[in-house]
């Protein structure tokens, strides 16, 4: 007897609850019809774009937080693989018809991991059930056989949630506390570097899964009048990316030592790279800075441009010699490299995406952001700059990303 062929799309399309599939990205790849229906939204408004982009959180309520409850469950279940039932949520959601006029809206969401072959998580399937019919009963005390039906399959969900989240926060919490442990003991305080003086900081997120990842290095090679700074973020976070991240460090400190400028290292940093599980598409920025001729000869795979800040406040960005992440090519290609001149007093800063990116807001304005806070502080000595600069670029809800960075009077 042969098995039936089963139409699986089609299935997914009937299935009673709304469920969406999200790649890791929190991007929208499939929708079923109870999720078109649920949320008022057509196919054409859905697919392919960034899921907070579409929903996010109600302007006029200053208490909303079901997209960052929302976001931090996505992003517990794309990096533990594990399945995450939340716990009631409201979430208001924009009336599609009318701009501006927001629904008082209740959840109740599970988020499950689908797998590829090799153990990755390929997508997040996010299923929604709508339970506003329930509170809005429980509110005017008329609950009926339906509502009782719902609030105890609510009951039985909220101890399940229970049981896992606090798994999840103990197993969080420690992870956290080692990659922390970790990360400082690879990211000591720069030996001193004669009359210069450079100040570096790592801020790590707000929450327990983007830490870790970022990294800085100064080397001092009085020998040759020079001094190689640098500063890398690896993709992925936790102690996998911590322990990348170490070994890239190193390497690039090893090879900055001998090589004959940013170009080279980064290039054999690459190359290494691609031997590395985990390592692909990190991105850094090299900087080699001649005492004696006063010039900066930089490089970058695929990393934000480094600034330098002249004398009179103003502000350049050092993004002519800059190309794609470390082991993105096949083929060994000679990186680009690019070199101008400083003056005494310049102030150099080196720093890692998390400080200037902003979720919806494009690079340039954080860069702006960036050149107008150190053009206005930069007489400030390197650690009083570091300071303010993190305390006037990071968003008040807290950092997103981890975030190192170099400040350095020239």
């Amino acid at each position: 007897m042969h098995e039936p062929v089963i139409d699986y799309q089609a299935v997914f399309q009937a299935l009673p609850a709304g469920i969406a599939l999200l790649t890791p990205e929190l991007v929208f790849a499939d929708v079923n019809e109870a999720y078109l229906s649920l949320s008022g939204r057509t196919r054409g408004q859905l697919i392919g774009r960034f899921l907070f982009d579409v929903f996010p959180d109600n302007p006029d309520d200053l208490r909303a937080n079901g997209m960052r409850n929302l976001y931090t469950s996505l992003r517990r279940v794309a990096t533990m693989g594990e399945r995450d039932t939340m716990a009631l949520q409201r979430y208001d959601v924009e009336d599609p018809e009318r701009r501006g006029i927001w629904q008082e809206r209740y959840w109740s969401p599970v988020n499950v991991p689908v797998l590829a072959p090799d153990g990755t998580v390929a997508l997040l399937l996010h299923r929604v059930e709508e339970v506003t019919e329930l509170i809005k009963a429980r509110g005017a005390r008329d609950i009926g056989d339906r509502a009782r039906v719902l609030e105890a399959e609510l009951y039985t969900r909220a101890r399940e949630l229970q049981e896992v989240n606090e798994r999840l926060r103990q197993a969080h919490a420690r992870e956290r506390e080692v990659a922390l442990h970790l990360q400082e003991a690879m990211l000591p305080a720069p030996s001193p570097l004669g009359h210069h003086r450079a100040a570096v900081r790592y801020r790590p997120a707000v929450g327990a899964l983007n830490v870790c990842g970022d990294w800085y290095d100064l080397v001092d090679m009085p020998r040759t009048g020079r001094t190689a700074v640098a500063v890398g973020d690896v993709v992925g976070h936790g102690l996998l990316a911590a322990g990348i991240m170490g070994q890239l460090r190193s390497a690039l400190s090893a090879t900055s030592r001998v090589a004959s400028g940013p170009a080279q290292a980064l290039e054999v940093l690459g190359q290494y790279a691609r031997s590395l599980d985990g390592a692909e598409s990190t991105t850094a920025a090299s900087v080699f800075i001649d005492w004696n001729a006063h010039t900066l000869t930089y490089s970058s795979a695929g990393h934000p441009p480094p600034a330098l800040c002249h004398p009179d406040g103003t502000v350049t960005f050092l993004d002519q010699a800059t190309d794609p992440p470390l082991g993105a090519r096949p083929e060994r290609v000679s990186r680009p490299q690019a070199v101008t001149s400083f003056t005494d007093g310049c102030v150099l800063v080196l720093y890692t995406d998390g400080l200037i990116e902003r979720r919806r807001e494009d690079i340039d304005t954080g860069l702006a952001r960036l050149a107008d806070t150190l053009a206005r502080h930069h007489t400030t000595d390197p650690d009083t700059l570091a300071d303010t600069l993190l305390a006037q670029l990071i968003p008040p809800a807290g950092l997103t990303d981890d975030t190192a960075l170099i400040v350095m009077r020239l």
